[in-house]
């Protein structure tokens, strides 16, 4: 995060930020044993229905249930993540926008305000924290209405931003190539539009009283009409863009290799499974949203196919809209992939959820029906108990356990993917090649699986299995072909 007004002028120093975690559902004790339970027998499947029912009825309290007040968490949280598991993710989010979290609060309520999200009480109690530590800005862990906004920067001594704005902001850390660049800017611009009303008071729209009427209305115009003709701008450059992502997508088509995409939840590990794949040095961070930009990597597979690895931006608990559709260019690349591999960091708490959500903006994308590999990556970090847990699930339905920083399970993967990819299909063939036609015996050493050798004379016989591709072009060679496996 850039420093801003009088603390400009300070080099290399991290902004402080008070973290405000929003819990917009009254939870009875029931339901936090309730929820307990669940990821406990998320995590222990043998955990059968009957603690689930007794954890419940223990702490049963029928004057919150019968109000409506025990209800789950609120839809902002996602299915079974909790508010303080919130907080700890927007945590990472600060930190990686590159701020120091100076002090965390906590506002659990039944319903938001509509002034405030968090009440007149809470404000005050932010309000001296911020003071106390020497805040430059507070963050909500929650979206904020365009009134809202307004109302807490009034109130606050220091700036306010809530989460789509704290998201926005990373990625315009992070976005290299000029496409990334105009694609942030166009979710930055598409998000400030509706709140320039909230910004301050040079562009705040003036009130309707006497002496009041004048020219901050025509500035609060002048500026929506310089962002609107901006966004046009933008999405004009995001579409010569995507023409030029078709035209190498169509030259590549021409050359038949099949895409496979890597998508998973941002931090997952994707980026260093990448580099452990294909060798390629790619940026890998902890840092969340460290990777923007597509990148493609020739990989070939156990049956000696070639394959392009797409290496993609991760996804979030409610990603803002204004980013899947900005970054709808980058996600072509998993629209147009023929097998997906979902990248699952199964050190995590709430893995689940977090599959949840990838799922819902694979859904978006139209690319949920996809054959997909499950990669429940980060191995190394699980407990002995744990890793026997997920080996019980390893195998099935294409779950694959790898750990990409130790190298662990990589050719497991590349199995799966192998038997997950369905265009180009291996043929197993008998062939009958002159040993003068050295291009063909180069080509047949460089593409497919030999199995078997045999010279007569000047000829040689082989048996093997590779691309259909291939093998087409050596249909002159071959003595007898067969569909492999």
């Amino acid at each position: 995060m850039a420093v801003e007004g009088p603390n400009a002028g300070v080099a290399n120093r991290r902004e402080r930020a008070v973290l405000v975690g929003v819990d917009l559902a009254v939870r009875s004790p029931i339901n936090r044993a309730g929820a307990q339970a669940a990821r406990k027998a998320r995590v222990c499947p043998e955990a059968d229905s009957a603690s689930l029912q007794q954890s419940t009825e223990e702490f049963a309290e029928p004057s919150l249930v019968s109000s409506g007040l025990g209800g789950s968490v609120s839809g902002s949280l996602g299915p079974g993540l909790d508010a303080e598991e919130s907080l700890a993710e927007f945590r990472e989010l600060v930190e990686s926008a590159g701020g120091e979290v100076a002090a965390e609060l906590m506002q659990r309520r039944a319903r938001p305000d509509p002034a405030t999200l968090i009440g007149s009480g809470k404000v005050e109690e932010i309000a001296g924290v911020a003071a106390s530590v020497e805040a430059d800005l507070v963050l909500f862990d929650h979206d904020l209405s365009p009134t809202q906004l307004r109302n807490l920067e009034r109130a606050l001594p220091c700036r306010v931003l809530d989460r789509t704005q704290l998201i926005l902001d990373i990625f315009a850390r992070h976005a290299r190539t000029r496409e990334g660049q105009l694609q942030v800017e166009l979710a930055q611009l598409e998000y400030m539009l509706p709140r320039l009303t909230g910004r301050g008071k040079a562009m705040s729209q003036l009130g309707g009283g006497i002496g009041t009427r004048g020219p901050g209305e025509t500035q609060l115009e002048t500026d929506r009409r310089r962002i609107q003709r901006r966004i046009d701008q933008l999405k004009l450059d995001l579409n010569a863009v995507r023409k030029v992502r078709r035209q190498q997508r169509q030259r590549r088509e021409a050359v038949p290799v099949p895409t496979v995409a890597l998508v998973g939840y941002t931090n997952a590990g994707k980026s260093t499974l990448f580099n452990a794949l294909t060798g390629a040095g790619v940026l890998q961070s902890s840092r969340m949203f460290a990777t923007l930009d597509p990148k493609l990597r020739a990989l070939e597979l156990p049956s000696r196919r070639k394959v392009l690895l797409s290496d993609t931006v991760g996804f979030i608990r409610n990603l803002p809209h204004t980013l899947v559709t900005s970054f709808r260019a980058t996600l072509e690349e998993v629209v147009q992939a023929e097998v997906l591999i979902h990248v699952r960091d199964s050190s995590s708490s709430y893995g689940e959820e977090q599959k949840m959500q990838v799922e819902r903006v694979l859904d978006e994308l139209d690319a949920l029906a996809k054959p997909r590999v499950e990669a429940m990556n980060k191995i190394d970090l699980l407990s002995e108990e744990e890793c026997a847990g997920l080996g019980e699930r390893v195998g099935q339905g294409g779950v694959v356990a790898v750990s990409a920083r130790k190298g662990q399970g990589l050719d497991e993967l590349l199995a799966a993917i192998d038997q997950a990819l369905h265009s180009d299909p291996i043929i197993e063939a008998e062939l009958d090649v002159p040993q003068q036609e050295g291009g063909v015996l180069a080509a047949l050493e460089a593409g497919t699986i030999i199995h078997s050798r045999e010279y007569d004379g000047d000829r040689v016989r082989l048996r093997v299995s590779g691309p259909a591709s291939l093998m087409g072009r050596l249909r002159g060679f071959h003595v007898r072909s067969a569909p492999h496996g």
